[in-house]
């Protein structure tokens, strides 16, 4: 969140579609409040949104504008649960934490509807997303998923299997799918700037193109941006992929990664649903996944890959094009109105980092692809350990996070060649 230069959202889709939204001024000046959270995305306005609901005086610094980041760019899926499922959290860190983490691997979901509900916010809802099995293995692992969040309490669940699958996705490609009722897909930026103008509309503040140059800890914090200063009791660290050099000491424990959208055209009608009949989001089960979904406006959003790094590649068409026409042929040389990247933070484990640095500035990232859900739950979770009620933040908190290995030089070609090797075995279905 450094620098001073004034950026704008990305010409996305979702910008080109935005429901209409207020410039917030920036910080000029000095100001005083109970807590100031940094990054107006998903994680920030949640949180900020939360805290303000339980009558804190809370201000919002965001770099660019709201929702410029992961959370204004994403495949907009509500895909439950965490990029790392309850088998390995089991597995690795015991079954306290896995019951734990389990009792709220679907609380995001639900958190998002509330707020849909509560505040009358235009984002275009649709219920349903599945799982697609590219392969025998694949859908293996769809039974096992299926039985595993079944044990956590989460039954809305049904297994699809060889031509049934055709139900919900008119593609040769898949041997299964698991589909998730409770799940769904919405208008990302919309979600997040309505959730932005329910914070405003309690008494909340955000200021836009004002990034934080640097943080001074103590009691007060202080926030030093380049017209102004904050001085918090606590602070929430919510920039994900976009806080590079205001916490150091997070960097190594992370990595961004860079992920491609593109939509069509508009299509018609007929075309669009003879090729995702019931409008369901789709994501496939490769390591480096494809996902897709149908817009309101009948375009189909197509997105799938992952740049370590983060650096966007030079036509983002010729990335994604040809995963969609892969998946579906008859749209082969369709108009392409709209293509994008994004950045998203990954951990080593996959699981989001959550914690406290010197009592009183909190952070919650790296969500590692799976932040549309988490993102809010973190956000409950961060007003709950503000106001005393520290033990469900605490089971994030106390996950190991390790660096990656090789170091910040390093880390992108090993994952790269890690990333090849799972791309290697989804190839050959073992």
């Amino acid at each position: 969140m450094t620098g001073t230069s004034p950026m704008e959202h990305v010409a996305s889709w979702y910008a080109a579609s935005a429901n209409p939204a207020p410039r917030r001024p920036p910080l000029e000046g000095e100001v005083d409040c109970d807590i100031c959270v940094v990054g107006a995305g998903f994680t920030g306005i949640s949180a900020a949104l939360h805290l303000v609901e339980k009558g804190f005086d809370v201000v919002v610094l965001e770099a660019s504008r709201v929702g410029f980041g992961a959370s204004g760019r994403n495949g907009g899926q509500i895909v439950n649960s965490y990029s790392r499922d309850m088998d390995m959290i089991e597995s690795r860190y015991g079954a306290e934490t896995a019951r734990a983490l389990g009792d709220m691997a679907f609380e995001g979901n639900r958190i998002i509807r509330e707020r849909v509900a509560d505040y009358d916010i235009a984002c275009d809802l649709r219920d349903g997303n599945l799982f697609a099995a590219c392969n025998a293995k694949q859908l293996d692992g769809l039974r096992e998923h299926k039985a595993l969040w079944e044990r956590y309490g989460h039954r809305e669940l049904e297994l699809l299997e060889g031509a049934a699958v055709k139900r919900e996705v008119n593609s040769d490609r898949y041997t299964g799918a698991l589909v998730d009722h409770s799940g769904g897909h919405l208008h990302p930026l919309n979600l997040v700037q309505g959730q932005a103008a329910a914070f405003e509309s309690r008494g909340g503040v955000i200021y836009e193109q004002t990034p934080v140059n640097r943080l001074t800890h103590g009691d007060p914090v202080q926030l030093t941006t380049p017209a102004g200063m904050v001085r918090a009791k606590r602070v929430v660290m919510a920039g994900n992929a976009y806080l590079q050099g205001v916490l150091p000491e997070l960097e190594g424990k992370s990595m961004p990664c860079g992920t491609q959208i593109i939509t069509t055209e508009p299509l018609e009608e007929d075309r669009a649903r003879a090729l995702l009949p019931n409008g369901m989001a789709v994501e496939d089960c490769n390591y480096l996944l494809d996902y897709f979904r149908l817009t309101a406006d009948n375009r189909l959003l197509y997105g799938g890959g992952v740049n370590y790094g983060g650096q966007d590649p030079n036509d983002i068409e010729s990335v994604i094009r040809p995963k969609m026409e892969k998946t579906f042929p008859g749209l082969k040389g369709v108009g392409v109105d709209h293509a994008w990247s994004g950045t998203f933070l990954m951990t080593l484990n996959r699981l989001p980092q959550f914690g406290v640095l010197n009592d009183n500035v909190y952070y919650a990232q790296g969500y590692s692809g799976h932040g549309v859900t988490c993102t809010h739950l973190a956000g409950r979770l961060i007003a709950e350990v503000m106001t005393g009620r520290d033990e469900r933040f605490d089971a994030f908190a106390g996950l190991p996070h390790l660096p990656f290995p090789g170091g910040r030089m390093l880390r992108v070609p090993l994952s790269a060649i890690g990333a090849w090797y799972y791309q290697v075995r989804d190839r050959l279905g073992i």
